[in-house]
């Protein structure tokens, strides 16, 4: 490589290297400064004696002919005894490639008015014959306003050693973007660091079959455009006119009013720094021996440019690291308000407050106003508090008393003095209500109360059985057979006046006929296989197509694909068994009324996983047709794709 690939070096006396971008195939990509107006651009060099510095030249020439606002132009070029270096114009912004890589797939009228642009920019290339020759997602930046740009007309083809006037070339890359944009996978002919696109049997997969909810027309044109062999098959849906400018024109068609799509394309991009906020980290001077921090003297070129703008760079990131803090929570020590760190320090912290005096509490209750015991006291207060019935008696449940005032209870029989002052009395044995009543031990009342409730349900137990017991043998003697004949109980006979008959077992039903359930495709799920799922042989099966993703992932592309079972009128389903190729495979079973075409917002009748082969579901009532929605599907391991097999499905019924 040439001496000047350090940053800091200057080409023509005018740009100064800044940060390296890229390198490869002996070629580098920098941002530089150009110090004349200040600004920065884009600088690729290559060795001047490399094969490619001719038509790096040249393509240079070529491109600066195109005057697009979308595209990036070509500011200077030169060769020199040892450098090529072509000097574009500099772009902030997010690459398509790190957009779809970041933010995931965008919305299909912000990835058609998208290409819409670029290809309109392209077609203005391509009218004055120049291609542009590579273009990936790499190249298609989307600005800090929405805008879109285009980079390396021309210039990156010819470092990559590609024809630059490929124009059949540019069409198919820009249905490759359209693809890109809609499923984050790459189909177009240029290399790209996107993941590529899935293939079948050699072709690029349909943007349907990769990423559900792909309208038709945006569909149809990538196959189109991708796949030689389905030219013409589209025209009902695309008439397409296969070049930039017929594909400019479509996709303008199909956004309609392009008003806020630049907002909006923001909008999907990763956060976009501003220009002053960029982080540039100085480069890292070859220290002396010592340590003294003066660069080596040869490092100093003859122009003495580059040596001044060392040491300015240089004591810049010096004044810089003063004034990072070296470690978060470690303190500044200098002077602020006449009261140094250590002052403060030194200061005595103030105490803290008093706590407050908890309030006074006696250890024991205070004794009764009226001087009677402690426990008589509260026998009155609890007295006081019972309920009554509303003419001054108490509740049987709630006092010792009867309701009469006689004080016949649960508990017995006694006086009531009201006159004398002495208490209700108590007496189990027909006491006379002394003054030192009996006292009632705590909880009896209800105790005995829920053994009086026990025995009587235990009695009314006994009393059903019993009457059940000689209803059966009255019905028995009555509707049986002639005294001294037996007889044998047959299949489906009934026992007494009105029993039913037992529940018969579940049989499988027939007459079933099975059809794909795709509603999030194109509803292309192998059709023409789905009778091998009810066809009774569980050696046969349907398979479903293959995915990239178990549909189970955060990313998923469908949420399910099914079979739509018609049972051949309405039937009494009992349950759903399910036979599989491969495991593990999770499945819901919907039972509906009449033919669907989507499972969204019907409730499943019953689900589960089979970690083997079979699967066994309790999905019943009535019902004219079944759905088997498959949900997570197993890896086949002949191709490493997610596939489901369904072997069998029987539908029990009565």
């Amino acid at each position: 490589m040439p001496h000047a690939t350090r940053p800091g070096d200057v080409l023509g006396e005018r740009y100064a290297l800044v940060d390296l971008l890229l390198e490869s195939r002996g070629g580098r990509f920098w941002r530089a400064r150009d110090r004349i107006l200040e600004r920065d651009v884009a600088v690729h060099v290559i060795a001047a004696d490399d094969p490619r510095a001719d038509d790096l030249m040249e393509a240079a020439r070529r491109s600066a002919t195109v005057v697009d606002r979308r595209m990036l132009r070509v500011l200077d070029a030169e060769v020199t005894d040892e450098l090529c270096y072509i000097v574009n114009e500099w772009g902030w912004g997010a690459s398509l490639d790190i957009v779809v890589s970041n933010r995931g797939p965008l919305g299909p009228r912000r990835a058609s008015w998208l290409v819409a642009e670029v290809a309109d920019s392209v077609a203005v290339a391509h009218e004055k014959g120049i291609a542009h020759g590579r273009l990936g997602p790499e190249n298609v930046l989307i600005d800090r306003a929405g805008g879109v740009r285009i980079i390396g007309t021309c210039v990156d083809a010819a470092l990559h050693g590609v024809l630059t006037d490929d124009r059949e070339r540019d069409v198919t890359d820009l249905a490759g973007l359209l693809y890109c944009a809609l499923t984050a996978r790459w189909a177009g002919a240029s290399s790209s660091t996107v993941m590529a696109a899935p293939r079948e049997h050699g072709q690029v997969l349909r943007p349907r079959r990769v990423r559900a909810g792909i309208p038709r027309m945006l569909d149809s044109l990538c196959d189109e455009v991708l796949d030689p062999a389905t030219t013409g098959r589209h025209r009902e849906l695309v008439d397409l006119d296969v070049s930039a400018r017929g594909l400019a024109d479509f996709l303008a068609d199909y956004v309609g009013d392009p008003a806020g799509m630049p907002e909006a394309l923001l909008e999907s991009t990763p956060e976009i720094l501003p220009e002053e906020e960029q982080v540039v980290l100085p480069p890292v001077p070859e220290i002396a021996p010592h340590d003294t921090g003066e660069l080596p003297d040869d490092r100093h070129d003859d122009t003495g440019d580059t040596g001044a703008l060392r040491d300015a760079r240089l004591s810049r990131a010096r004044a810089a690291a003063r004034d990072v803090p070296t470690e978060a929570g470690v303190p500044i020590f200098g002077e602020t308000d006449d009261v140094s760190w250590l002052e403060r320090r030194t200061t005595p912290v103030p105490p803290p407050p008093p706590f407050e005096e908890p309030p006074e509490r006696p250890l024991f209750a205070p004794e009764p106003e009226s001087g009677a015991p402690a426990r008589q006291a509260r026998e009155e207060r609890a007295a006081r508090s019972k309920p009554t019935d509303g003419d001054g008696g108490f509740w049987p449940w709630a006092s010792d008393t009867g309701t009469d005032g006689t004080g016949a209870g649960l508990g017995g029989a006694g006086t009531a003095d009201t006159g004398g002052g002495r208490r209700l009395g108590g007496g189990g044995h027909g006491g006379t209500g002394d003054t030192e009543a009996q006292e009632p031990v705590p909880g009896r009342r209800w105790l005995l109360l829920a053994t009086l409730v026990a025995v009587l349900a235990v009695v009314a137990v006994v009393v059903v059985v019993a009457l059940n017991v000689g209803r059966d043998g009255s019905e028995a003697s009555d509707d049986g057979p002639a005294s001294g004949s037996t007889s044998a109980p047959t299949s489906g006979s009934t026992s007494g006046s009105g029993s039913p008959s037992p529940t018969a077992e579940p049989v499988a039903l027939t007459g079933l006929t099975a059809t794909a359930l795709d509603p999030q495709g194109d509803g292309e799920e192998n059709d023409d296989e789905t009778p091998l799922a009810v066809d009774g042989d569980p050696g046969t099966s349907w398979p479903t197509l293959g995915y990239d993703d178990p549909l189970t992932s955060e990313r998923r592309l469908k949420t399910g694909v099914g079979l739509l079972v018609d049972l051949g009128g309405e039937r009494d389903v009992a349950g759903v068994d399910l036979r599989f190729v491969g495991a593990p495979t999770s499945v819901s079973v919907y039972l509906t009324d009449g033919p669907v075409d989507d499972v969204e917002g019907l409730e499943p009748a019953a689900s589960g996983t089979a970690d083997g082969e079979a699967l066994e579901l309790d999905a019943a009532g009535p019902a004219t047709h079944v759905v088997v929605w498959l949900t997570d599907l197993p890896e086949d391991p002949s191709d490493g794709r997610y596939r489901a097999r369904v072997a069998e499905v029987e539908v029990l019924g009565a």
